[in-house]
């Protein structure tokens, strides 16, 4: 009975976008219960309702990607969005030129190296390997890049939100361990390690780190575009 119900329901064009809404809108309901923790992560939680939704009907990712695409197309507007914490910090961020060049080269470098090191230490394959070195940018950059060298593209997408998932839920936790309290610090690494999703973590809590989240997603993706391709010539991995 169900499934008679659900065939003519799931034809609905937006079906699919009203329930990833709904999904992340409890997510968002969930950590506001629980006090704003970073466990409680409305994106992680939108993902479970999802999944368990499409593999409860049946239902295959394309079929619900042509109901929610409208959401994969205002990635672009929201990253463009993140220029408004920019603007109002300029000054913090003139200031910290030197340093933010420094830090933002290292965590680039160190996220790709990394990441391509350990499928090359664990006896992964070379596709895994390209599609593992541009994990931590955002994902249209990550996934373009992975198609260039050889990567699998969805792989690499599932990869850069697993990422960004991980360092939103454990990021500010680790900075705090360090004391690392400055908000540029916490937003510069959340925009390097964890893209969007770690950004949109730490850009409630505070217009500075909205602003430096934005600099690391932005630059991140100019330095790894850079990076992948040169490490593939120098590391020829098999």
């Amino acid at each position: 009975m169900f499934r008679n119900l659900w065939t003519p329901l799931a034809l609905t064009p937006l079906l699919w976008l009203t329930l990833t809404l709904a999904a992340y809108a409890i997510g968002l309901l969930v950590q506001r219960v629980c006090r704003k923790s970073p466990l409680a992560n409305p994106v992680l939680i939108a993902i479970v309702i999802i999944v368990a939704i499409l593999e409860s009907t049946n239902t295959n990712y394309e079929a619900y990607f042509a109901g929610a695409q409208f959401i994969n197309f205002l990635l672009g507007p929201a990253t463009v969005a993140l220029a408004i914490p920019l603007a109002l910090n300029l000054a913090h961020i003139r200031r910290s030129l030197h340093g933010l060049g420094l830090a933002l080269i290292a965590g680039s470098l160190t996220s790709t190296v990394s990441g391509v090191a350990i499928v090359w230490f664990l006896g992964g394959g070379r596709e895994v390997a390209l599609s593992m070195a541009p994990k931590s940018v955002t994902t249209p950059i990550a996934m373009a890049l992975a198609q260039e060298v050889g990567g699998v593209p969805a792989l690499t997408a599932a990869l850069a939100i697993a990422g960004g998932i991980v360092a939103a839920v454990i990021g500010g936790t680790v900075l705090r361990w360090f004391r690392v309290d400055d908000w540029r610090s916490h937003g510069l690494a959340a925009g390097v390690a964890g893209s969007g999703v770690a950004a949109a973590q730490v850009a409630p809590l505070s217009g500075l780190a909205a602003a430096f989240a934005a600099i690391g997603i932005g630059l991140n993706g100019l330095v790894t575009a850079l990076v992948v391709p040169l490490l593939v010539m120098l590391w020829p991995m098999k």
